[in-house]
């Protein structure tokens, strides 16, 4: 019988979630010195970012807040026992009453007020990313937009800002290797509607917004109905002069009634697909969901794939009120009062009702934030740490 090298071994582990790895601590000396190792972390760390698949999701209230004094978080079916934090971190975490803004390869970008923290929270690693003072001073950073992009052994954090309600927002990117924040050459250039700039999405080199829906504008305005506004993102210091905002437009059956109180439009990453990343646009509106996917990006060419009213989901709850919703792992994700549903938009699982959990969330609305529990640290600081900046 062929015995397995070490090396042939540890490819293998490095395709497990940090929780799995961390379960094999006592199995031998090899495995208790895994997430110590750089190499190791950071093949994990890549080989997550190759799956594309959250295991997990953290569940939240949808407010304007800068704090957040309640989080849950849950597996999908099939990960319970391989995936997951320490709830000594998720007290953590909801003891500070922290804010997860983005979650990106096992990292969470999290804000308290004007404190911003990117946290390891499988690994119980955290660093303080200081603000500049003028956005300190803003007390309230609704209107600031914060995300976080990685790679196996860096992470990228990207803040828009504007002053004066203007809609030319400036661009400042902060490296982990650079360790600075430095201010992009070209601004982003909004619209005149309010965009989403809690949920943004990165797809293909560039990070995109969507519009609200509201009707504060007149007819004759180009930006009457709602949009989707993009903004390259480019690494190092090579940044091209000519990049620029580009304008997308929504399909027009998108558009079609956008300013009714009930509607409500979301845009979501769809993984690789035979190696292309596109975005998926979701509406609900009138209790009806209806699924886009962008298929031309220069002509802003839509596609729609999926449109069904909620009552005719399969649903045993009477006359169920949808608090939020999201696309993970290629399906539909939405809660309702109390649970937690997938709906197929793939086509094995398409137009199939799941249910993936209860949850106590008790808000207006919620946000689902994807997580999947990795051992990158990029050279984070203990927890305790922290208590320097409570």
């Amino acid at each position: 019988m062929a015995t397995m090298s070490n090396d042939e071994l540890l490819e293998i582990l490095s395709w497990l979630p940090a929780k799995a790895i961390h379960k094999l601590n006592s199995s031998s000396k090899l495995f208790s010195e895994l997430p110590q190792t750089p190499y190791f972390v950071a093949k994990q760390a890549e080989n997550s970012l190759k799956k594309d698949r959250p295991s997990c999701f953290f569940i939240q209230r949808d407010n304007n807040l800068n704090h957040n004094d309640h989080v849950e978080l849950h597996p999908f079916p099939g990960e319970e026992l391989s995936s997951s934090v320490p709830e000594n971190m998720l007290g953590f975490i909801a003891r500070l009453r922290l804010k997860i803004l983005s979650s990106r390869n096992g990292l969470l970008l999290c804000l308290h007020r004007t404190k911003l923290f990117i946290i390891n929270p499988a690994t119980c690693y955290l660093l303080h990313i200081p603000l500049p003072n003028h956005l300190q001073q803003r007390g309230n950073l609704y209107s600031v937009s914060m995300t976080l992009e990685c790679d196996s052994d860096d992470y990228m954090l990207i803040l828009f800002y504007n002053n004066n309600w203007s809609s030319h927002f400036d661009c400042h990117v902060y490296s982990h290797k650079q360790g600075v924040l430095s201010l992009r050459k070209n601004c982003f250039v909004a619209g005149s509607r309010n965009l989403k700039f809690d949920m943004p999405v990165i797809c293909n080199g560039a990070i995109h917004f969507i519009s609200d829906c509201y009707i504060y504008l007149t007819e004759d305005s180009t930006c009457f109905r709602p949009y989707i506004m993009s903004y390259e993102i480019t690494n190092g210091d090579d940044e091209d002069e000519s990049v620029e905002t580009k304008f997308l437009r929504v399909p027009k059956e998108a558009r079609k009634g956008s300013h009714d109180d009930s509607c409500h439009m979301n845009i979501f990453k769809r993984g690789e697909v035979a190696g292309y990343q596109t975005i998926y646009l979701v509406r609900l509106r009138k209790r009806v969901f209806t699924v886009w996917i962008l298929t031309n990006y220069e002509s802003s060419s839509w596609r729609r794939i999926m449109k069904v009213r909620v009552k005719g989901m399969g649903l045993v709850e009477w006359n169920p009120v949808i608090k939020g919703f999201t696309v993970l792992n290629g399906d539909l994700v939405f809660a309702t009062k109390k649970k937690v549903y997938t709906y197929g938009l793939t086509s094995e699982k398409y137009m199939v009702l799941s249910e993936i959990c209860d949850y106590g969330c008790d808000s207006r609305f919620v946000r689902f934030v994807p997580y999947s529990d990795t051992l990158h640290h990029v050279e984070l600081v203990p927890k305790i740490c922290v208590l320097i900046f409570n």
